[in-house]
């Protein structure tokens, strides 16, 4: 299975090489792809290994708050559609930091953009690269550094060779092959309980043990309503945050087309969360407390088991095949997140530090593109050689969530105040960014989960009892914007306000589609 999905995405590859010559080519796909194809990529660059399996596994071990945690990836993207898609689109070029410079001073609102990004990307790209490795080792049965060595290296071949267009294509396959495995599981599970939800439900509900995390009602994952909000907040905003979901609305003709995208993509991705809520409950209903051990930590694996029980059990030629197809497509789901992230680190380094800081814009297109190509392979290799480094040991879910935090602290006050506040500058940009980062790494690091203090209590050395830190995070970051601006007395802008606010809102001015991609 694994091998049938690679030979796809490498032949889409070897198509798109011939289309990624030109900087629009590599970075933006020459801005040709379709609402409705954006809209499915943007699905798969968003349904990572963790949404697919970590919440299933999450529903399956916790039950109610397994769930609660999916809508807040589902909900973040109208934040995404009403702030900043159609205005990302007309205001942008190529990244994140384009759209900052526009009206700041270009050398530092780069820079403190470039840093939003790699800190996302590299939290972000670590925690799916050691999942990649836990998953094939599991599912496959390959050691651990293997299977995250081929992995990178395949993404790597879509990044360096194919560019946008590859890593667009490879997310449409994945998404779509995704919806597929997920959609035949769930009529699988719920032909078992004669289609009734309820029914579900209550086999899940009957199948727990006296010890059991598993219930219908909130507070066994998330027992502090105050983590619920603060989770929330990082997962809704942070989304509108994350540099390789708002890349993809440059690859798009124009804002109705960006704004369509997202359309496309809420609905895709909240059906896929309802699905994923059959398979969770589904999971419990028949594997029931027995599977817990064999889901593994964070019940990772509750889906691939499922799938191997609905097929027949173990060992039989159905439930082999139908564990060998959910387990092919994970591998897919894992190829296509981290090509998409390796390209707008890529992208961040090449086309906002070496091509507008280093040679001030001296340079061809052609060098740009070779940057950007080398960019990706160092980023790649380094992701796999801290992925081999950390083991399997290395916490995933905390890695996540200081992305999702990190992008929602940092990136996302910048965004939305340069796009709305005639008074922004660039001292505000540069404060924002690193109070953001800043704040969220180290009140992560000082969490109950990860520091190994000796306080019995919380775990943390300073009394900090919440897991994710978007509720003190996020208002820094906009606090840290609005100081840096007020307090500054720059007043010179390279652009003025009303000339971005128009050219976010009419399009005037935007960057166009190429007539035809690498001729």
């Amino acid at each position: 299975m694994a091998a049938v999905i690679l030979s796809i995405t490498l032949g889409i590859t070897y198509w798109a090489s011939k289309r990624a010559s030109s900087a629009v080519g590599f970075y933006a796909a020459g801005r040709q792809i379709t609402g409705r194809q954006n809209g499915l990529a943007i699905s798969g660059d968003y349904l990572s290994a963790a949404s697919f399996l970590g919440i299933a596994g999450l529903i399956f071990l916790y039950g109610f708050d397994g769930f609660l945690y999916s809508i807040g990836f589902l909900v973040a993207f109208l934040t995404v559609m009403f702030l900043l898609a159609e205005r990302m689109r007309n205001a942008g070029k190529y990244t994140i930091a384009d759209v900052l410079s526009f009206r700041l001073n270009e050398t530092p609102a780069r820079a403190a953009a470039a840093l939003g990004t790699f800190a996302v990307v590299t939290f972000y790209l670590i925690a799916q690269m050691v999942g990649a490795g836990v998953l094939i080792e599991k599912l496959v049965g390959i050691d651990f550094s293997l299977a995250v060595i081929v992995t990178g290296v395949f993404m790597l071949c879509y990044v360096i060779f194919g560019g946008m267009v590859a890593t667009t294509w490879v997310q449409i396959v994945k998404a779509v092959l995704l919806m597929a495995g997920i959609l035949t599981m769930s009529i699988f599970v719920l032909g078992k309980v004669g289609f009734n939800p309820i029914e579900l439900f209550n086999r899940a509900n009957e199948n727990k043990g006296p010890e059991s995390t598993f219930s219908l009602a909130p507070g066994t994952y998330l027992p502090k309503p105050l983590d619920t909000v603060s989770l929330g907040l990082a997962l809704v905003l942070g989304t509108a945050g994350l540099p390789h979901i708002l890349m993809r609305f440059f690859t798009v003709p124009n804002a109705q087309a960006a704004r369509s995208s997202v359309v496309w993509a809420m609905f895709i991705i909240g059906f896929f969360y309802l699905l994923t809520t059959f398979i969770g409950f589904g999971a419990r209903a028949f594997l029931g407390e027995g599977g817990v051990e064999a889901a593994g930590t964070g019940g990772n694996l509750a889906a691939p088991n499922l799938a191997a029980f609905l097929g027949g059990g173990e060992g039989t030629f159905g439930g082999d095949l139908f564990l060998a197809a959910i387990a092919g497509v994970a591998f897919a789901t894992i190829l296509a997140v981290v090509a998409g992230l390796v390209l707008s680190a890529s992208a961040a380094f090449s086309h906002d530090i070496w091509s507008s800081i280093v040679r001030k814009g001296q340079d061809s297109e052609h060098e740009e593109v070779l940057v950007a190509r080398v960019a990706a392979f160092g980023i790649g290799v380094i992701a796999i050689v801290i992925a081999v480094i950390g083991g399997s040991g290395l916490n995933v879910s905390f890695m996540v969530g200081l992305a999702f935090a990190v992008a929602a602290s940092a990136n996302f006050p910048a965004l939305v105040l340069a796009l709305t506040w005639r008074r922004f500058n660039t001292t505000g940009a540069i404060a924002g960014v690193v109070t953001g980062v800043v704040s969220a790494i180290f009140l992560v690091i000082v969490s109950p989960k990860v520091w190994p203090g000796a306080d019995t209590v919380t775990g943390s050395p300073i009394g900090w009892t919440l897991n994710n830190p978007g509720i003190i995070s996020i208002p820094l970051g906009f606090l840290g914007c609005f100081l840096g601006t007020i307090l500054s007395k720059e007043r010179v802008e390279e652009r003025s306000f009303d000339e971005l606010f128009v050219r976010s809102e009419t399009g005037l001015g935007a960057e166009r589609a190429l007539e035809k991609v690498g001729a």
